[in-house]
């Protein structure tokens, strides 16, 4: 008994509680420092179902497609990422539709703060800080070049900062939402890669990404509106109260501070649209760079083809000869 409860401690969620409700009761939970154990657990899960897919999908993969190295390391890259993308954006869409955050958007500020959490609620952000966790010393292990390490490490930090902040701040609701909507757009553009990487003339998945991507942008900010404009100032409760996990709404009564937040939004979003903006500008100029070339090119082969028919006879030693080996000039009759 003593070691199923250690046990319990690593596998499970722990801080639940049970809600009273006119069926019976609900058990719900919180957070607390224990949540540090079972992470640590679920980052150990994490590594070894990333190798299981490194073996047993991508590096069979690898060895048909003889990639260069750099190849070989985003292809890598892509490959684990859309399996995580696609796991997680079909788990979190089937939590968000059984709890009813997109069909009420209500609910995504109504009842501020939302302290207890369902267990499939707490369960999916547990493993979401145990798998961004785990990316880093896979840095090592996948032994990613040294001019890849910046970008990959500023966006791990990126995931865990907006996932802890929503799991932390109790705006777990809104974060699932936001996560939807964020691996939907990577799961289309690693894919994109992925087909790019076996057939470098197939770039039609970038064009569905591009388009995936601005719509979810445009949700994006349309939610940070909603949410930060309009609800969580409207929460009866706007009081700061730390043990209730009441943080910050009373800060949204300012006008001025709703208004800064807001801008910093959408001034993070127009930095996003921006790169947006000039990768797909960058990527149609090495386009068309690529297609003229090719119009040259073979305007090039087909010149020195008309040359050839002009020349009725074969050249030997730097002189024209006909086909039965006379000379092709006219010769001058002699006068009798």
């Amino acid at each position: 008994q003593v070691t199923a409860k250690t046990a319990f401690l690593f596998i499970l969620p722990q801080y639940n509680i049970s809600v009273p409700t006119a069926d019976g009761e609900l058990v719900q939970y919180h957070y607390g420092l224990k949540d540090l154990v079972t992470i640590l657990f679920y980052i150990f899960i994490a590594i070894i179902l990333h190798a299981v897919v490194q073996e047993y999908a991508l590096d069979k993969i690898n060895r048909r497609l003889h990639l260069s190295k750099v190849k070989h390391s985003k292809f890598n890259e892509s490959g684990q990422l859309v399996a995580f993308h696609l796991s997680s954006m079909v788990w979190c869409l089937y939590v968000v539709a059984t709890e009813g955050y997109a069909s009420n958007p209500r609910s995504l500020w109504e009842n501020y703060p939302h302290v207890n959490l369902p267990f499939q609620v707490k369960f999916f952000y547990l493993c979401q800080l145990a798998y961004w966790l785990h990316a880093l010393p896979e840095l090592y292990f996948q032994k990613v070049r040294k001019e890849e390490i910046p970008r990959q490490l500023r966006c791990i930090a990126l995931y865990l900062v907006h996932i802890a902040g929503a799991y932390l701040l109790n705006l777990t609701r809104l974060g699932l939402i936001l996560l939807l909507l964020q691996y939907l757009a990577e799961f289309f553009f690693h894919m994109a890669r992925l087909v790019y990487f076996t057939d470098e003339n197939n770039e039609k998945l970038f064009n569905v990404w591009a388009v995936v991507f601005v719509v979810t942008r445009l949700f994006t900010l349309t939610l940070y509106i909603l949410v930060i404009g309009f609800g969580l100032p409207r929460v009866e409760n706007q009081a700061l109260d730390p043990e209730r996990g009441n943080f910050f709404s009373f800060l949204f009564n300012n006008i001025l501070f709703r208004m800064s937040v807001l801008l910093l939004v959408c001034l993070f979003q127009a930095s996003v649209m921006w790169r947006f903006i000039h990768f797909q500008l960058r990527r149609w100029r090495e386009y068309w760079n690529e297609q003229s070339s090719r119009k040259r090119a073979a305007a090039g082969a087909k010149q020195p083809a008309k040359l050839l028919k002009r020349d009725s006879g074969y050249h030997e030693n730097g002189v024209v000869k006909a086909e039965n080996g006379t000379s092709p000039r006219t010769k001058k009759l002699k006068s009798p």
